[in-house]
């Protein structure tokens, strides 16, 4: 029978090697970012003269800054793109591939753009543009 007492050996953490990589990782990622530059792209859109002749044979969809619709002046209920696309097919009626003008408040949600896009797309409408206004004048 053994009768002292058996001594434990305390677990012991060695915490050097754990500096170790953690200050090589620092280190690391301190050079690395160093030489990562984000590219910025600057847009600058161009602004364009007033066609002010526009045909009979166009179909002119405005957009105001909350993202209604107005085909020739009349703004439509909701701005579902069935209700859109049923609007423009019925405005349209039987002409053949209209001129789309698609006049969009400069504070305009990019969503309600692309869905008047879109919705031209579908009906199989391909002559699409855009109104401006000439630099300096006033809405």
């Amino acid at each position: 029978m053994e009768f002292r007492p058996r001594f434990r050996e305390e677990p012991e953490i060695n915490l050097i090697p754990l500096i170790d990589v953690l200050l090589m990782t620092l280190i690391f990622l301190l050079v690395t970012t160093s030489f990562s530059h984000e590219a910025r792209l600057r847009l600058q859109l161009p602004e364009a003269g007033v066609d002010t002749k526009i045909e009979a044979a166009t179909l002119r969809i405005a957009i105001d800054a909350r993202g209604q619709y107005f085909i020739n002046n009349q703004q439509l209920l909701n701005t579902t793109p069935e209700t859109l696309r049923a609007a423009m097919q019925q405005t349209v009626g039987g002409r053949k591939d209209p001129v789309v003008v698609i006049q969009a408040d400069r504070k305009t949600p990019h969503e309600a753009v692309v869905r008047v896009m879109e919705a031209a797309r579908r009906l199989g409408y391909t002559h699409l543009t855009f109104a401006t206004q000439a630099p300096g004048s006033e809405p």
